[in-house]
């Protein structure tokens, strides 16, 4: 504890005679009395105020924003303070973001025929539904494994479509997939869906669904995290921000609760290096806005 934190613990409390304070400190008891009454500065007001700031924005985010995103959002609500202010702060506080973990791959390569990799690891897209990827991941629970399908966007990274189930199948891709097509209004047709060559992907079952909404598949290569990176990333987001910081005691209580966290944080509210540090839903509705703008002649 510093002397200052010392000293303000003092203003509050009244568990420590003020003596024993004044000989800590080594000050006299008058200096210390006339301190004690004395209003705090508006540095010290402004610090009180950029710390409780910096907690409520931490806190909001579910304990997940490093500096970088807690800095963003404080000066979008007309803050003007540094980015190594904000980390020493947070340091200060005892905040840390999140801290990302190996994630096991549920991929087995399918037996049909693959599609080529229309990606190639160039992970963006001018506008919404050019290009979208996919991926599975593994979630406890006391009631057993549930099993998480997700379809995201390139352009804004948005989660388009998930769907959860005890077991991981085709039905549970084409599931996500048909939740994304909704999404954006029934008509997808000419996107490319992105996945690794798991066996689900790789299905006729599947393969008949993006073909019937017109879909065009792509893929990349087996065992290559790489080929497939904001597919792994974004899961890998959602374990670590939501899911590893709760316990659920049914497959029912997970889907709820997750579902809820997507649509209530991820998509609208959580902010995104590679979206201008926008969320994946503010990203898109600037796009829109700016091609809605009259041209110049």
């Amino acid at each position: 504890m510093t002397v200052a934190d010392f000293i303000a613990d003092q203003r509050t409390s009244h568990q420590v005679p003020h003596a024993v304070s004044c000989r800590a400190l080594e000050v006299t008891q008058s200096w210390f009395y006339k301190w004690l009454g004395r209003p705090p500065t508006a540095r010290a007001e402004r610090h009180a105020d950029l710390t409780l700031a910096i907690q409520e924005i931490f806190d909001r985010s579910g304990g997940t924003y490093g500096s970088p995103r807690v800095h963003i959002e404080l000066r979008e609500r007309g803050w003007r303070v540094s980015k190594n202010t904000v980390a020493k702060v947070m340091a200060e506080l005892g905040l840390a973001g999140r801290v990302k973990k190996r994630r096991r791959s549920l991929t087995q390569q399918g037996k049909r025929p693959i599609a080529p990799d229309l990606v190639r690891r160039k992970f963006t897209a001018p506008a919404p539904d050019v290009a979208w990827c996919g991926d599975m991941t593994e979630i406890a629970t006391d009631e057993g494994k549930l099993y998480l399908a997700t379809v995201i966007d390139l352009h804004s990274q948005r989660l388009l479509g998930y769907a959860m189930e005890a077991r991981h199948d085709t039905e549970l891709v084409v599931a996500s997939l048909n939740m994304a097509t909704a999404t954006r209004g029934g008509d997808v047709h000419g996107v490319i869906m992105h996945t690794d060559r798991g066996s689900e992907y790789t299905s006729k079952i599947f393969g008949n669904a993006c073909g019937r909404l017109g879909v065009v598949q792509s893929m990349g290569r087996v065992g290559s995290a790489l080929d497939n990176a904001v597919a792994e990333a974004t899961n890998s987001s959602i374990k670590v921000e939501y899911i590893h910081r709760h316990r659920f005691k049914t497959r029912t209580e997970a889907r709820i609760k997750i579902a809820t966290w997507i649509t209530g944080w991820y998509n609208p509210h959580r902010r995104r290096s590679a979206c201008d540090w926008l969320s994946p839903i503010d990203y898109e509705n600037r796009h829109t806005a700016t091609e809605q703008q009259p041209q110049a002649a």
